[in-house]
């Protein structure tokens, strides 16, 4: 046993850092003595010297390894004759257990990926023979074909996986995430799925989520609870997670948090999903609670996106828009492809002014989740603070016609009518359109409200608000409903509602300000009435005295009137 054999023997123990010291001196050894190791061998101890710096996330230094021993193997054909080392006996290639070039070329291409460098890594992995490639490497190929837009090559490649692994559920989500029909990539899996007893869920999973990628929602989350009450496959965190972001998708906030309660309380180190979980509860105003999610989620790992996500967004409800948006970018590092962590660094350069660069990571999300209504909202928020009207028009009504006339789609397109004074009667239309749809749908109840409000409709927009808050408690229904009640003079109740939308988000300016202008108009009131009582004990006594008879008179036959009633 030759000390190459100790440095593999190490390199499959997961000695690294121990691999790393070695095989870092014993090259050395060889760069100043050629002879000494043979082609052979220092091909292996490049290649195991580079796995030592993938595992310490040297990535840049680690592609540089596995370069050098691919060009190291090319001299294998030169020479046949291995060198002992150390005194060991000699070997030739054939009795030596070398490191695959197939996985050096895969490892080389997971450098590139993490470097960011996707075209030196489809670059890589093509050199390697089609019939040659393992279905790690045709899912990797997929992934970045689909990432550079190559949507064909995306569908061959995710296809190879399943012909190799009929059970890859990950292929089956990129097939169908390309447009791939729920039918023909149910097709590649049913072989499998009629041999293997209690699998016959499998199509209906495939059927679920073809669904959310057709952007047929409401089908979806009935596909996926008539899969969770089934009683093998209930209380599955991942369908309970799946189905939280659907209700949030559809505009459920409500439902979407209690699925979001109850996968964390049957895994409560899950990390998918957290990070729209943190978006709903910083909507709502419990920021404590957002703090806390985004504490506990770090304590589970900092290398993914959810946990930078949502201490972000506790920062941008919070008004610190610059840290909000650092963590953002920390998000985006770590995960490229979360839609999340691009709308949160998206909202927080808009909060910034920066709209131009806000609406490049809204288009950006919008491209990764073509069927999530609050990219398409952001953008369109990004185009009405630059006054671009015409863009978000034409954006509104090009999300209306793709994805339908939901509550969610009249709603945005009301928005944007709402801006221009020509079409408010337009707007009045889709939003009762869309309250017909889902009279709950908070954002259709808050533009309604916005409009009676500037119609000066103050008792439609209060039954509007009432209605809306027997079914939810929000802040914003409650503050709107106190500025409702304000503009008719219920002073009392509006405080009431201005108190309620406090308790409910502590931070929420615009309840402080309605409340502070409520208690400086009701001031200016009591002055004006006690002036007025002022004047009339100030003004002619003796007038008063004057026509104190008649007076007398009058009453008395008041008095007369009222008794014979």
């Amino acid at each position: 046993m030759n000390v190459i054999d100790h440095v593999r023997d190490m390199v499959a123990a997961g000695l690294y850092s121990n691999v790393r010291l070695l095989s870092s001196l014993l090259l050395t050894m060889s760069d100043n003595n050629s002879e000494f190791f043979s082609p052979v061998q220092k091909y292996q101890l490049l290649v195991y010297h580079a796995d030592s710096l993938f595992h310490d996330k040297e990535y840049r230094n680690a592609e540089s390894k596995y370069k050098i021993a691919l060009q190291q193997k090319k001299a294998l054909t030169k020479t046949t004759k291995v060198r002992p080392a150390g005194g060991s006996a000699p070997s030739t290639p054939q009795t030596q257990c070398l490191p695959s070039e197939i996985e050096v070329k895969y490892k080389m291409a997971e450098c590139y990926t993490m470097l960011r460098q996707e075209r030196d890594a489809v670059a890589i992995l093509d050199t390697i023979p089609t019939r040659q490639r393992t279905p790690k490497i045709n899912m990797m190929l997929a992934n970045l074909y689909k990432k550079a837009g190559q949507e064909r090559s995306a569908v061959t490649s995710y296809k190879e996986v399943l012909r190799q692994c009929p059970l890859a559920m990950d292929a089956i989500l990129g097939l169908l995430s390309l447009s791939v029909k729920g039918a023909e990539v149910a097709s590649l899996t049913m072989n499998v799925i009629q041999s293997i007893p209690n699998l016959d869920w499998l199509s209906v999973w495939i059927k679920a989520y073809a669904f959310v990628h057709t952007g047929d929602n409401t089908r979806a989350i009935n596909a996926i609870c008539s899969l969770e009450k089934k009683s093998l496959l209930r209380d599955n965190v991942d369908l309970m997670g799946s189905l939280a972001d659907l209700y949030f998708r559809v505009g459920d906030s409500k439902n979407a948090i209690l699925k979001f309660e109850q996968a964390q309380m049957l895994d409560p180190y899950i990390i998918k999903g957290m990070d729209v979980y943190g978006y709903l509860l910083a909507g709502e105003g419990r920021l404590e609670d957002v703090e806390n999610l985004g504490g506990r989620l770090f304590n589970i790992s900092d290398q993914h996106a959810e946990p930078w996500v949502v201490s972000g967004y506790q920062c941008l409800y919070s008004k610190r828009y610059s840290r909000a948006l650092y963590l953002g970018a920390k998000a985006i590092q770590l995960n490229s492809n979360s839609v999340q962590a691009l709308l949160l660094k998206g909202a927080a350069l808009r909060a910034l002014g920066r709209i131009q660069e806000a609406i490049i990571h809204f288009r950006e999300a919008m491209r990764l989740s073509p069927c999530r209504m609050d990219c398409y909202e952001g953008l369109v928020e990004c185009y009405l603070a630059s006054n671009s009207i015409r863009e978000a028009m034409v954006m509104a009504n090009n999300v209306f016609k793709t994805l339908g006339p939901n509550a969610q789609t009249l709603t945005l397109f009301a928005t944007v009518c709402l801006e221009d004074p020509m079409t408010q009667e337009k707007a009045r239309t889709l939003l009762d359109k869309a309250l017909a749809q889902k009279s709950d749908y908070l954002k259709a109840v808050v533009k309604k409200a916005e409009l009676l409000s500037r119609e000066q409709k103050y008792e439609e927009g209060i039954a509007l608000l009432r209605n809306a808050l027997a079914n939810q408690s929000v802040c914003i229904l409650h503050r709107m409903l106190g500025d409702f009640l304000v503009a008719i003079s219920d002073y009392q109740e509006a405080m009431d509602q201005y108190s309620i939308a406090l308790s409910l988000d502590p931070n929420d300016q615009k309840s402080l300000e309605g409340m502070q202008k409520m208690e400086k108009e009701e001031s200016q009131t009591e002055a004006a009435q006690e002036e007025d009582v002022d004047d009339m004990e100030g003004s002619g006594e003796e007038g008063d005295l004057e026509g104190s008879d008649s007076e007398t008179a009058q009453w008395a036959d008041q008095e007369q009137w009222f008794g014979m009633q």
